[in-house]
């Protein structure tokens, strides 16, 4: 699959006419816990030729498209990237950590991992996971049945709100690395542990009773964290000089 992953993105290269700077794997086979029918989420970083931003109109600045053969393809352009870089996105964060590389050109992204010590805001970063963690709690395991894989769509975001408390960092997207630093009691992790090894075997986990232990961890940790950010310092003013002049030099490059 990996060698057929790098053919799309090749023939999406010739068919935009853009150059594919960056391309890596995202969602839960980057996290970790895939199982064998999960599709392949790809993302990327793209830039046109100089021509195309010497232009007065806004042009489109992201693609996205759904093989048939279980490849999601999606990706950003260059400017909208760095825009975003500024305002510490973390998926974008995340997309330049994904043990999963399909792609690397130019040194955009050693670049942009320089500089995510500076550009990196835990506030925001919080924010995110901590919506995403309370979302997906309220959309699938508030129920008596529940969807037991969801589990881990609220327990990855959870346990990335830890470590950004703890280390003032950027999270790992191994959602084993995050369980390990976050040093659960022994009855939790089990549970844990359980569900993640029936996820990987392929197990249909489908509607089941929901798991009281849980439930209770994720219900106080959300609380926890929802009052945390109250009084969290507002961020710093991130600087625009050293991207545009990152956005130059890249677009040189090409």
């Amino acid at each position: 699959m990996r060698q057929q992953i790098i053919q799309e993105i090749a023939n999406l290269e010739q068919e935009l006419n853009i150059k594919i700077l960056y391309a890596v794997e995202s969602g839960s086979r980057a996290w970790g816990f895939a199982s064998q029918n999960s599709d392949w989420d790809v993302r990327f970083i793209y830039v046109h030729s100089l021509d195309w931003y010497l232009s007065i109109d806004n042009k489109k600045d992201s693609y996205e498209r759904i093989l048939p053969n279980d490849i999601d393809l999606s990706g950003w352009e260059l400017k909208k990237t760095l825009k975003l870089f500024r305002k510490s996105n973390p998926p974008l964060f995340e997309w330049l950590q994904s043990p999963i590389i399909y792609s690397e050109k130019e040194s955009l992204a050693t670049d942009l991992r320089n500089l995510a010590g500076t550009y990196f805001n835990p506030k925001s970063c919080l924010y995110h996971y901590l919506h995403m963690a309370e979302g997906n709690y309220r959309d699938y395991l508030k129920n008596e049945q529940v969807r037991i894989k969801k589990y881990f769509y609220v327990l990855r975001p959870i346990l990335a709100c830890h470590w950004v408390e703890h280390k003032k960092q950027m999270p790992p997207m191994e959602f084993e690395k995050l369980l390990d630093f976050a040093q659960l009691n022994p009855e939790l992790k089990q549970e844990i542990d359980s569900l993640l090894e029936r996820k990987m075997e392929g197990q249909e986990l489908g509607l089941e009773p929901r798991i009281p232990i849980l439930n209770e961890f994720l219900e106080a940790k959300i609380e926890y964290y929802q009052n945390y950010l109250k009084d969290y310092p507002a961020p710093h003013k991130p600087e625009t000089k050293v991207l545009d002049e990152l956005f130059r030099k890249t677009l040189y490059q090409g």
